[in-house]
């Protein structure tokens, strides 16, 4: 009776984007019948907006259901009167995006799930242009979705255009263009964990000149039960331990991680104790400090989160670029403004290509990694090397995260509450002001001198996620050890009581 009423009470969420869930029967999962009535309501909707006749591009993952769901999506918007556009074969999101922008789309429907695990699937939906969904179309596209009648009347046409690889070309093609040094004496492990981006990885390095690339063999098949781990996110403890391996193994520079769609990129490096992935925010402001090294365009601006470290816009006020900060999620960060150069979130998603590709990238974030290494390793230097530098210029900033999972989406609701009523005024022994971000977001953010901490509900799964920073003054390399053990401590015990603060 439980399940039954979890498959039956609700409706499965159109949020983030679109649609995620596990592959079940009923409308609060991914299915034949909710995938269908799904894209009843948003060709309803792109017909409300005038869009008629447009293209409309239909791709997806390898995951379980993907290649029906993909179908079903497809002979909807056929019947409906769109010029529907398959691409070839399972490929990862960010050709999704691509082709949008590519094809001049009015729309693009992925399907995927990302990085959540094995039983999971979704329906992730792109606008023209090759961004997501953003207020008030999500609000309006889930109204149409609620007004669609049974699946069993929506009308279906079983013939669409299937897109050849002159796509998937073009796209390798633009991406081995990106590195800005000359250098390619690098050698690569790598990782898709077990998803549709490893040969295309694979592909688009040796195109840009780095041949010298080793995958993880366990791994760089296509698998939709994810064999080899159990949540299938380069974030999660023990799920990058293969790569990392195979690093040692072959003596590699660089370790990359791509998650199964290839929209996200997680850094390998090798330190005084072995191999370790960077944090995102760490990735993200090398990549960010390696494009505004060489930025062309006029006025360029660089983008990231209000969940993401502080230290992207200190290194962009030096170089004199432009910085936002944006809600959540790349459907905000892309629309960051005019002269967009360089986006990326601390969740390892990385927008280095935006005018071609207006979304998170995996396959063009290692690409561009690849080329930065290579040119520090000429130079007898290293990823760690960069970031101790920008420590001594900018500050140390070492960041952490705590989550707090709950059972019930009641709970979410009280921890937000409790936090916006009676919010701390001092932690990790510095005062903090409370900000309030509603009604642009469920959000709030504790900011002192040397400490901040960003709190939201999760978008994709049932938890509430602080984002926890520190910062400290360093004066030479010689003084960051002992500054990195102090921000360690100093995160330890902000933990402890931002746990204390949400659970009380």
């Amino acid at each position: 009776p439980d399940e039954l009423a979890d498959r039956f009470d609700a409706a499965l969420s159109f949020g983030t984007a679109g649609l995620r869930g596990p592959v079940r029967a009923g409308p609060n999962g991914m299915n034949i019948a909710v995938v269908i009535r799904t894209t009843a309501g948003l060709a309803h909707w792109l017909h409300a907006q005038g869009l008629d006749d447009g293209v409309v591009v239909v791709g997806r993952d390898g995951r379980h259901g993907s290649e029906a769901f993909a179908n079903a999506a497809a002979q909807v918007l056929r019947a409906a009167g769109f010029d529907v556009r398959a691409l070839p074969r399972p490929l990862p999101t960010p050709l999704l995006a691509y082709a949008v922008r590519s094809l001049n789309a009015v729309a693009g429907v992925q399907i995927t799930a990302s990085h959540n695990p094995a039983g999971d699937n979704g329906y992730k939906v792109y606008l023209s242009g090759g961004a997501q969904l953003i207020p008030p179309d999500d609000g309006e596209i889930e109204d149409a979705i609620s007004a669609a009648g049974p699946a069993r009347e929506v009308p279906l046409a079983p013939m669409f255009a299937v897109e050849g690889e002159e796509l998937v070309e073009a796209y390798l093609d633009r991406v081995a263009g990106l590195p800005r040094g000359s250098d390619r004496q690098l050698r690569v492990a790598l990782t898709p964990l077990h998803g549709v981006g490893g040969a295309l990885a694979v592909e688009a390095l040796r195109r840009a000149g780095f041949t010298d690339v080793h995958v993880v063999a366990s791994q760089a098949e296509p698998n939709a039960d994810f064999p080899t781990v159990a949540f299938p996110n380069p974030e999660e403890p023990g799920v990058t331990d293969a790569l990392l391996q195979l690093a040692l193994e072959v003596d590699a520079d660089l370790a990359v991680a791509l998650d199964p769609d290839a929209d996200r990129c997680a850094l390998g490096v090798r330190d005084g104790q072995g191999w370790r992935m960077l944090r995102g925010d760490e990735t993200g402001v090398l990549l960010g400090d390696y494009i505004m090294s060489s930025a062309t365009g006029p006025d360029p601006l660089v983008a990231n989160t209000i969940v993401s470290s502080q230290l992207l816009g200190k290194v962009a006020a030096a170089r004199g670029v432009r910085h936002v900060q944006t809600l959540t999620g790349f459907k905000w960060l892309v629309r960051a403004g005019d002269g967009l150069t360089y986006a990326y979130e601390e969740a390892i998603g990385h927008c280095v290509d935006p005018d071609v590709v207006r979304d998170k990238d995996g396959i063009s974030a290692a690409v561009l990694a690849c080329d930065l290494v290579a040119e520090l390793k000429t130079q007898g230097r290293t990823l760690l090397d960069c970031l101790d530098e920008l420590a001594v210029t900018h500050d140390l900033h070492a960041g952490d995260q705590l989550s707090i999972r709950v059972k019930h989406s009641d709970q979410i609701t009280s921890m937000m509450t409790r936090l916006r009523t009676d919010a701390p005024t001092v932690l990790a022994g510095c005062a903090v002001n409370a900000e309030d971000l509603l009604p642009r977001t469920d959000a709030v953010v504790l900011h002192g001198t040397d400490v901040r901490v960003a709190v939201r509900p999760s978008g994709t799964e049932p938890k509430v996620k602080c984002y926890l920073e520190v910062t400290a003054p360093v004066a030479d390399l010689a003084a960051l050890p002992a500054a990195r053990v102090r921000a360690a401590n100093r995160l330890a015990g902000l933990r402890q009581e931002m746990r204390a603060v949400l659970q009380s």
